[in-house]
């Protein structure tokens, strides 16, 4: 993991233009080549990012030719995509800090125990989110974390599903992040969202409706083969 602070522009061109004027920032590259930008304020979420596949490159700015006064950036990071013309290209005037760490190997994330099990159940009977559905597989790799599930539905689409034992309106938040990022590869785009848990909070459901998303609600002990004995007398 390389972690950069500078001063820092940024701009991202090819299926969206967007700019990021010059302030001091947290850049991430991750062993992936993966490329996230942070700032101070706001979430935890990236203010832009490149994806992996894709190259990256440093580039140090020769500027001999041009006016003495001009001030010149230390470094220019450039981020160019595999698999399209997309280029982050981020401009260093200053840095503070240019670190490299080894992380070494992650054991991944322990989720509750009966979340990790709605997970599971879940991939081997996929049908449950629509007729002629298929698994693709569980913890779908992204830049900004594993989605829980990814499925292709019986037309073809593809489908990212959230799953939480108890679901709020943190997890339909969540579950956007996750289908922004997936939307942005022409190889998966269209991507819909399922937000999948034993309860969902009215004010879940609302944003989750309003985002697009369907909700779908899972009984642990029917998915786990549990039989209804509440009518038995022994």
């Amino acid at each position: 993991m390389r972690i950069i602070v500078a001063d820092c522009s940024a701009e991202y061109t090819g299926r969206l233009q967007a700019t990021l004027p010059m302030a001091r920032r947290v850049l991430l590259i991750k062993a992936d080549n993966s490329l996230l930008i942070f700032s101070e304020l706001g979430s935890y979420k990236p203010l832009n990012w490149m994806a992996s596949p894709c190259t990256i490159t440093d580039i140090t700015p020769d500027y001999a030719d041009d006016d003495p006064a001009t001030e010149v950036p230390q470094k220019v990071i450039r981020a160019t995509a595999t698999k399209s013309t997309d280029i982050l290209e981020v401009t260093l005037q200053h840095i503070y800090s240019d670190e490299t760490y080894d992380l070494g190997e992650d054991p991944g994330l322990i989720k509750d125990g009966v979340e990790d099990h709605l997970q599971r159940y879940l991939a081997e009977q996929i049908e449950r989110i629509g007729e002629g559905a298929t698994l693709v597989r569980r913890e779908y790799p992204t830049a900004i974390g594993p989605v829980d599930i990814m499925a292709i539905d019986g037309s073809g689409v593809h489908v990212a599903i959230e799953i939480k034992r108890h679901g709020g309106i943190d997890g339909v938040e969540q579950l956007t992040r996750y289908c922004e990022l997936l939307n942005r590869d022409p190889l998966l785009a269209p991507v819909r969202g399922i937000f999948a848990a034993q309860t969902i909070t009215p004010q879940a459901r609302t944003l989750a409706m309003d985002r697009g998303f369907e909700c779908l609600l899972l009984d642990y002990d029917e998915m786990r083969g549990v039989e209804d004995d509440s009518l038995r007398l022994f």
